[in-house]
């Protein structure tokens, strides 16, 4: 039994970060106790803080996680020291806990009772403690390969190895089927890899991962573009299942803007994949912020790990741009309700390292250079509305026009879909209008046999959303090949994320 006052006794802490002026020069995690016994202690007390309230509304798929993560059982596990019983109930439905402990924006704090009120202290550092519990299975050595101990003799091809298809990946390779992951890049991961800076997670956090994958059997091929490279004849004549986890990875460009077309401007995930092929080892990006001034267009997470990339890289100054007005520090229950997301501000660690945060502006121009090159913008103060037709709008409020310096312009404005490839020209499968792929009660797509799952099928997301996706097609796919299946389905296709959207 928690214990019901433990969140009168102790305070909420945040996770402890290392010296700004010491992480802004390195790509090692914001995040670092002195030692695992200073870590765990004092992720013990804010376990203790939970109440294991009579309706957990924090594993709710509908305000809370849609892995329906037993978080009030390990919450009292890690309260008693349980480590080993914790990791045990927290893998029975989260494949890769590290990735959403360190990823994932928590709106399972946002349904916690104790966001009901603010007298409360705030909601359990959930979070925390699941990134604990993950960290310390593997210190604990608890954490091994369950390897499937008979063979289905079926064989299922999955299209992307980001977390939605390497969650099916190990799924239907513990239910004894032959599962091979195809990526076209030169390494394993999708966004996990390529998408996510360094200092939000250690690319050794995957790795890991993906030796245990290895060790019960999955298989890789990296390198590969179905559809080109393996036709979509010789996968059909291989392969009894296929599942496309291929993301959304075409990205919202500003085609209005006098001025796009200078040197300088890129999407926001051209400089991500560049710097993050850096820490791998592949040389200096052709993208670096080093020395420049710079400006990121978007308020969001992608907008945030651009701002920290830059700042790591060395950048003279970093301005990050919202359209909105800055949101409020508190709550507003007629705005947002619990246990729904709460519209509010986000501060990331990369926002204390330095630049500024400018909100309710908008670029009128971007200005050039003699040479073509981006030298400076024209801001505006602009108030977002909607017309009748509930499109969006961006109206100026007044004349006056700011120059800001810029020598690099980042666009994280979000992403239009999944991008066009000849594997679903081939395959017969047409995107829906939002440039997603559609898909029946039961996953499969419009192309007999072949399934969707992740950021895909609902569009750009949450990383544990993409997990709660592969796991639900696994089973599935599971069903389609043997008559039923005994593996978990979180989440149903229709299902929409009312916390965070």
């Amino acid at each position: 039994m928690a214990d019901p006052q433990g969140f009168m006794k102790f305070e909420r802490e945040e996770p402890k970060k290392r010296p700004r002026e010491e992480r802004v020069h390195d790509w090692h995690e914001v995040y670092a106790y002195s030692s695992s016994e200073e870590r765990n202690k004092k992720v013990r007390t804010q376990a203790t803080r939970c109440m294991d309230c009579g309706i957990p509304f924090c594993h709710s798929g509908s305000s809370g996680c849609p892995l329906g993560n037993l978080i009030p059982e390990w919450n009292d596990l890690v309260r008693q020291g349980h480590w080993a019983a914790a990791s045990d109930r927290l893998h029975a439905t989260n494949n890769f806990p590290e990735f959403t402990g360190k990823l994932c924006p928590a709106p399972c704090e946002a349904g916690c009772v104790l966001s009901i009120s603010p007298m409360s202290g705030g909601p359990v550092a959930i979070k925390q403690v699941e990134a604990t519990i993950a960290d310390q299975s593997w210190e604990m050595g608890v954490v091994e390969p369950q390897a499937a101990e008979v063979s289905s003799g079926q064989r299922v091809a999955i299209v992307g190895s980001g977390p939605a298809g390497l969650a099916a990946a190990q799924q239907l390779t513990r239910a004894g089927h032959e599962v091979t992951v195809f990526e076209r890049d030169d390494r394993l991961g999708g966004l996990l890899r390529y998408g996510i800076p360094e200092f939000k997670m250690e690319k050794k956090h995957l790795d890991r991962r993906l030796a245990q994958l290895r060790k019960e059997g999955t298989q890789f091929v990296t390198g590969c573009e179905v559809g080109v490279d393996l036709t979509v004849e010789e996968l059909r004549a291989r392969y009894d299942a296929v599942v496309l986890a291929v993301g959304a990875l075409r990205g919202r460009d500003d085609t209005t803007t006098p001025g796009r077309e200078l040197a300088g401007i890129h999407l926001a995930m051209e400089h991500l994949v560049q710097s993050n092929k850096q820490c791998e080892g592949d040389g200096p990006p052709e993208i670096d912020a080093k020395g420049k001034h710079v400006i990121v267009i978007g308020g969001g997470d992608t907008g945030a790990d651009c701002y920290g990339t830059a700042t790591r890289q060395g950048a003279l100054s970093v301005t990050q741009l919202d359209q909105y007005p800055m949101p409020p520090a508190t709550r507003d229950d007629d705005i947002s309700p619990w246990p729904t997301w709460p519209y509010v501000l986000r501060t990331y660690p990369a926002h204390d390292e330095g630049g500024e945060r400018v909100f309710g502006v908008a670029v009128k121009r971007f200005v050039g250079d003699d040479e073509g090159h981006v030298r400076a913008i024209e801001l505006q103060k602009v108030r977002v509305s909607r017309d009748d037709t509930g499109r969006r709008q961006v109206v100026p409020v007044s004349d006056e026009v700011e120059e800001v310096p810029a020598d690099l312009v980042l666009l994280a404005i979000g992403f239009e879909g999944v991008e066009e490839m000849r594997l679903l020209d081939d395959l017969g499968i047409e995107l829906t209008k939002r440039g997603r792929v559609s898909c029946g009660a039961d996953w499969q797509t419009a192309a007999p046999g072949v399934f969707v799952c992740g950021d895909a099928h609902r569009g750009a997301s949450l990383v544990v959303w993409a997990i709660a996706e592969g796991r639900s097609v696994a089973n599935a796919v599971d069903a389609y090949l043997t008559g039923a299946s005994d593996l978990p389905a979180p989440v149903h296709p229709t299902a929409l994320p009312l916390a965070v959207v």
